[in-house]
């Protein structure tokens, strides 16, 4: 058949070249590598033994006798089985997640909307603004803990004295850290008081990187300032966002220093523990340190988890693209 004929004179397709890469090109690709190494091996240092003692410390018997020097004998899962077993984990396990939620809820929030608004301040106001957030971010967390102490103390606090003045004659020599839901309230505001500079300083950094384009088209087409935040600001800072989230939900999963020293300036340890203060009382108060190591790396864990929903986000953002 004419159709199914091949010519002789028909030229024969060659296969591609095969392109060899040199010695120079190979040595290239591990150049991101090799800048890395500093890095990597610092973080194996710092924070890798640390974690394989942790981890080996939670199926060890391990107390106060192992401290002075005697054997470690190997309980396996039990540690795992006595916190896992117990109800104060759990009550402290859901305070913990909810306060985490709320704190870092509010401080996104607040952040984001912060920035927003930065995009539409003349520029003396945005860096007045931004000058007293680098301030707040920058300040020691136990100097603004002792700022926010003395205006919620009982007798001298400011807050109180306003609260007085106002003909709230209740609030007269209140304690409010022997409250639980007022102390939340109080550590929440210290925590988002430190977080939310660095919020508005990442989210207003990708604002401004996206297309004006975009927001001129949009205003033509009779968008309000609302609906292009939600429309082009949001979706075009996304990624960032999901970032910045997945961060501070870690940093607030493990806070400890806030909690811890408002737990010393009149707060009840038992009605107030999170993960990260827990596992200080377990294993330094209580000398269980096998028993805080499990805890510990339950929450390693629980990051873990966080971090790989994060990845596994980017991985798909990057399929899409």
């Amino acid at each position: 058949m004419a159709g199914t004929e091949v010519s002789a004179a028909a030229p024969v397709s060659a296969a591609p070249p095969v392109r060899r890469r040199s010695g120079r090109t190979r040595l290239q690709a591990f150049y991101p590598l090799l800048i890395g190494l500093p890095a990597i091996a610092i973080v194996l240092v710092a924070q890798g033994y640390p974690l394989v003692r942790q981890f080996v410390m939670s199926f060890q018997e391990f107390g106060l006798a192992q401290q002075f020097g005697q054997d470690a004998p190997w309980v396996w899962f039990d540690n795992y089985t006595r916190v896992l077993s117990d109800a104060d984990f759990w009550a402290v396990f859901a305070r913990s997640i909810v306060f985490c939620a709320v704190v870092a809820g509010l401080t996104m929030v607040i952040g984001v909307l912060t920035a927003w608004l930065l995009t539409g301040v003349r520029t003396w106001a945005r860096v007045a603004v931004q000058s007293a957030m680098l301030l707040a971010w920058a300040t020691p967390h136990l100097s603004s803990l002792t700022v926010w102490q003395w205006l919620f103390n009982p007798s001298s606090g400011v807050v109180n004295a306003v609260l007085v003045g106002l003909g709230l004659e209740g609030f007269d020599n209140h304690a409010w850290l022997l409250d639980p839901l007022s102390f939340f309230v109080i550590a929440g505001a210290v925590i988002a008081w430190g977080s939310v500079p660095l919020v508005l300083f990442l989210t207003y950094a990708a604002m401004t990187q996206v297309d004006t384009s975009l927001y001129e088209a949009a205003q033509l087409d009779g968008a309000g300032p609302l609906q292009r935040f939600r429309h082009i600001t949001i979706p075009g800072i996304a990624t960032v966002l999901m970032l910045v989230a997945t961060l501070q939900i870690i940093w607030d999963l493990r806070v400890f220093t806030q909690i811890s020293v408002l737990q010393t300036a009149g707060g009840i340890s038992s009605e107030t523990n999170v993960l990260g203060t827990y596992v200080y009382q377990i294993g330094l108060g209580q000398g269980e340190y096998g028993q805080g190591a499990a805890v510990a790396t339950i929450m390693l864990l629980l990051t873990l988890l966080l971090t790989g929903l994060y990845v596994r986000q980017l991985v798909r953002q990057g399929d899409d693209a």
